[in-house]
């Protein structure tokens, strides 16, 4: 039986990540006796960006909340399959240390209503880090890593919540990356921007390739064209969310291999 990761463990990876691959085999979630998908095997590289497409309500979102167990903060729901983070099962992990390792950025940004310094301190000191040197420096790192720091190094101490929303929603990817984690969730993270500021955070996404695995849900099919190295379309079959199709991005918008597919991201279907 594979050991849970203690919290001493899970200071220690503060020190550095390295991105590792996700899995999810014949994953099914249910609420109550609704199905939100069913049957999905998807496999998400290592490094790499990978696009959830498909239409509302095919379950891209829940398929998402299933890989770092937030699902199971609603009680009705009922996750069946199998999640692997690199080789370790997701439910042998210490619910706290997986969310560590697998971070999430929402399709509304959620800074918390503490101070900009705060938002960054908080999860740091959650996890353990209680130098105030170390925090300094990763604070000063993450923010400049997301580029807001040349916006923000004079106001620190001002409420999160005066930024705009794509400082905020920038803010809160400067939370997620602070706990260095190997695996990145984003729920639609520029639909709730204006256009200049989700081509700042498109851009974001983009620089992340290679140190961190990111899995994105999208609406905007030219985005996912722009940004991912990889792409799953989701749909709604016999009234469930399902898998219809995965691969590379050239290969699924070029030369899809589903007839739902290829209506979709020519415009005939969704």
């Amino acid at each position: 039986m594979t050991k849970p990761i203690t919290r001493e463990q899970d200071l220690a990876s503060l020190t550095g990540n390295n991105p590792l691959s996700m899995k999810a085999e014949r994953l099914s979630l249910f609420y109550g006796n609704k199905s939100a998908f069913k049957d999905v095997s998807l496999e998400i590289k290592s490094g790499g960006i990978t696009a959830l497409i498909g239409p509302s309500g095919c379950g891209k979102t829940s398929f998402l909340t299933c890989l770092n167990r937030l699902a199971e903060l609603t009680p009705s729901c009922k996750v069946s399959g199998r999640i692997l983070l690199g080789n370790r099962d997701v439910q042998a992990l210490n619910v706290i240390s997986l969310r560590r390792q697998v971070g999430m950025l929402f399709q509304k940004p959620n800074p918390f209503p503490l101070s900009i310094f705060r938002n960054i301190e908080f999860p740091l000191r959650e996890h353990g880090v209680r130098s105030r040197e170390e925090i300094d420096r990763i604070v000063e790192d993450v923010l400049r890593n997301v580029g807001l720091w040349d916006e923000v190094k004079n106001r620190l101490k001002a409420p999160a919540l005066s930024l705009s929303g794509g400082q905020q929603q920038r803010l809160c990817l400067a939370r997620a990356l602070a706990l260095k984690p190997e695996v990145l969730l984003m729920d639609e993270p520029c639909s709730a921007l204006d256009p200049i500021s989700s081509a700042v955070v498109e851009d974001l996404i983009t620089s992340l390739h290679g140190k961190y695995t990111v899995l994105v849900v999208t609406h905007n099919l030219a985005q996912a064209r722009r940004i991912a190295d990889e792409v799953a379309l989701f749909w709604v079959a016999d009234e469930t969310g399902q898998l219809i199709e995965s691969g590379p991005v050239a290969q699924v918008f070029e030369s899809p291999q589903h007839a739902v597919t290829a209506a979709y991201i020519n415009g005939r279907r969704g």
